[in-house]
């Protein structure tokens, strides 16, 4: 991690004030690694009737098959009773699922017991989630994890933090007045995503929470900024797709089973075995590469293969594995492998000239107004209530 030269320096939960819990779903069923299975899981549902419909749905104390709740911000979902719901399922929207695994989620306020609708107000192209992860300050991997798309309970992630506080990027989700005295020591006044791309190259774990040390130092900012700009296109997985060089990309070598039931990784030939496939060249450090001290391909790959319980939603899986998890898992490798490199270079940013926690609270950036620590208020558009009803939020 990068090293500092002071113990005073801000706490992310100061210089990104507003955070929401992550959303709860209370039941595994809506959410799948592949969109095909949650229409055939929902399809199962809404053919059952009485107590089977019950028994599949899983009711819980925030919901049942007779909940009344709201429609979902920026989504298109019903908003009758489940008990006689007979359409067709709503069309599955990405969301992040654990560390770097982007699965796919019905966006149904039905099925949801804490979706966090003020999330969903400002979940947009723009916007970019902070999920804050809850790890001991020895805890290997990033302290931070970053998406474009909404994030559940994401590896041992504590708040959400939105980087923008309305839609179409406006209002950034920072201590008012923290750009503009970073503008006054830098010479410069960045913009809201440059603070992020800084916050996460030097973000680190306290026994406070995710400290990020800031610095005076024009130099020393430009280059975290653009060590952070880079690590954000690899974890926000927008844009262009990563690749590394030609000799170092991941190909398939031997053709995955149609349902390998097994990971593993043979460090000295650098390949991952998937059953009687394989995938080379895999480097270790993309193997070995955990978010809160667990593995992030052995994740991932469970997510695809632990067997749903006999008789549940959950167990309505694909037949075999799909071309497109081979795809992604080429993909993850790539990511993993370009992140660990850069957080070879995180390790050798220091961070001198410190803007500390003092420096702020001395220029009335600290403490920040409690109206930052809430969301801000949405009054341009109506909401579906239960029922078909409209709600001005």
């Amino acid at each position: 991690m990068p090293s500092v030269t002071h113990d005073d320096a801000p706490l992310l939960a100061d210089l990104m004030p507003w955070s929401v819990a992550p959303p709860k779903l209370g039941r595994g069923w809506p959410t799948a690694p592949d969109a095909a299975s949650l229409k055939a899981r929902w399809d199962a549902l809404v053919k059952a009737e009485g107590p089977a419909r019950e028994a599949l749905f899983g009711p819980t104390r925030s919901r049942t098959l007779d909940s009344a709740v709201a429609q979902l911000p920026g989504q298109s979902t019903g908003t009758g009773r489940l008990a006689r719901e007979s359409g067709p399922c709503p069309e599955p929207v990405r969301v992040l699922h654990g560390p770097f695994d982007e699965q796919w989620l019905i966006a149904d306020h039905r099925l949801i017991d804490a979706a966090r609708p003020e999330l969903w107000r400002v979940a947009d192209e723009r916007q970019v989630f902070v999920v804050e992860q809850t790890v001991p300050p020895q805890a290997s991997g990033p302290v931070v994890l970053v998406t474009s798309v909404l994030p559940l309970g994401v590896g041992r992630g504590g708040r959400v933090r939105p980087l923008f506080r309305r839609p179409g990027a406006a209002e950034p989700n920072l201590a008012p007045g923290l750009l503009d005295h970073l503008g006054t020591r830098l010479g410069h006044c960045p913009d809201p995503v440059d603070a992020l791309a800084w916050t996460v190259a030097v973000a680190r774990a306290d026994r406070g929470g995710c400290a990020v040390p800031l610095t005076a130092d024009p130099d020393v900012w430009e280059g975290g900024v653009e060590l952070g700009r880079a690590m954000l296109r690899l974890t926000r997985r927008d844009g262009e797709r990563p690749k590394l060089p030609g000799g170092r990309r991941p190909y398939v070598r031997a053709p995955l089973p149609p349902r390998p039931l097994d990971l593993h990784y043979d460090r000295e030939e650098e390949a991952l075995l998937l059953g009687e496939g394989r995938i080379s060249p895999v480097p270790p450090q993309a193997w070995d590469f955990e978010v809160g001290g667990e593995r992030v391909l052995d994740q991932w790959f469970a997510a695809r293969t632990a067997p749903g319980e006999a008789g549940t939603l959950e167990a309505i899986r694909p037949v075999g594995w799909p071309q497109t998890w081979t795809s992604e898992l080429l993909e993850l490798v790539t990511v993993l492998a370009l992140l660990a490199e850069l957080r070879s270079r995180q390790a050798e940013l220091t961070v001198d000239k410190p803007i500390t926690a003092a420096e702020l609270r001395e220029a009335g950036v600290l403490p920040v107004p409690d109206s930052a620590r809430r969301p801000a208020s949405v009054l341009d558009h109506r909401e579906e209530g239960p029922e078909g009803q409209f709600a001005l939020i």
